[in-house]
């Protein structure tokens, strides 16, 4: 297990990568934080390299509306887990960017 953090930011989107798990040369596992406005739903993609940095795995997530909640930020920031199949070993995992998708707001 490794562990990096990077940011992206897209029309009030943030993402950090949390860290990722390689668990054998089929299968990446992306741990991410998300943080947008309460009940707006976005898409994340994310990706898999591999060693020469070429893109061995990717995947498209939506992230659907969450209603605001009674914690220190109000709901606007969550985690999640992406599992993505790879077409060879990777060595890094990570969120490529997101994005309101059009209508969502």
């Amino acid at each position: 297990m490794a562990w990096v953090s990077t940011s992206s930011a897209t029309g009030g989107v943030t993402s950090k990568d949390i860290g990722f798990s390689v668990t054998d040369a089929t299968q990446t596992e992306v741990d991410f934080q998300v943080t947008r406005d309460p009940g707006v739903a976005v898409k994340c993609a994310v990706k898999a390299l591999d060693s020469k940095f070429a893109i061995v795995g990717w995947k498209v997530v939506d992230l659907p509306p969450e209603e605001a909640d009674g914690t220190a930020d109000n709901g606007r920031t969550i985690s999640r887990r992406v599992v993505l199949q790879t077409e060879s070993l990777a060595v890094s995992g990570l969120v490529d960017s997101c994005w309101i998708p059009d209508g969502s707001k």
